[in-house]
């Protein structure tokens, strides 16, 4: 009977140390995204003689030692919604021949080997010299506040932006569009130098804005509709 108790004893013993079956493995570690890579040349706002450009930027790190390419793309709009140039590369440069006398915008984002990628960097825009042209267009202006589709608590808001143009002796000022519709009609304010204007708001809702930049040579740069709400 001791023997018989003592073989159960020691079966159970082998059971409990035995741990089961464990068919899980070690937690697999979370993929991280590639640093943001930062613009170097063209320097923002430049005019480049040669429209064979030379797009340099600082090489991105990722903090799992993953190797790294980057996602190039050049655009005849701020918005990147006309593609003029996109590639990818595994250097922190690259060499591409564009159109004489356009305007461009251009920014990069790096992807690791597991296909993540991190956020663009900041938008550079430059201009290709043309040939014979003695004026260039303004650069077309880009939102500071109140930001692309957010929010506002107040009855009043102040539209902030900014703009540039490569002629830098050229005197910039500004239409101001505003209203309920899209895109807006009524022009709130002509001609102006500052790049801030007070709008009342009247009800709560959504409000589309833009901001026309013109150069006192004829030159005239559309902008792009921005939109915001008041609630």
């Amino acid at each position: 009977m001791k023997k018989y108790l003592l073989t159960v004893f020691i079966g159970l013993l082998f059971i409990s140390c035995g741990g089961g079956s464990d068919d899980g493995s070690d937690p697999v570690a979370e993929n991280k995204a590639p640093s943001v890579p930062t613009l170097v040349a063209p320097a923002n706002n430049l005019l480049c003689i040669d429209n064979a450009v030379t797009l340099q930027w600082n090489v991105a790190s990722d903090p799992d030692s993953d190797a790294i390419s980057y996602q190039l793309e050049i655009a005849k709009d701020n918005l990147f919604t006309q593609i003029a140039y996109t590639n990818s590369t595994t250097t922190p440069s690259k060499t591409v021949s564009l159109e004489k006398g356009v305007r461009y915008y251009w920014r990069v984002k790096a992807i690791d080997s597991k296909n993540l990628s991190g956020n663009y960097s900041s938008v550079f825009q430059f201009y290709t010299e043309g040939i014979g042209l003695t004026n260039h267009l303004p650069f077309a202006p880009s939102v500071v506040k109140p930001e692309l589709s957010s929010a506002v608590n107040t009855n009043s808001v102040i539209l902030e932006w900014n703009a540039s143009d490569v002629d830098v002796n050229d005197v910039l000022t500004y239409d101001v569009y505003f209203g309920t519709t899209n895109p807006p009609t009524e022009k709130v304010a002509i001609g102006q130098t500052l790049k801030t204007y007070s709008q009342n708001l009247a009800v709560p809702g959504i409000y589309y804005w833009r901001v026309d930049v013109k150069d006192g040579k004829g030159g005239l740069t559309q902008g792009q509709v921005w939109r915001f709400s008041k609630n």
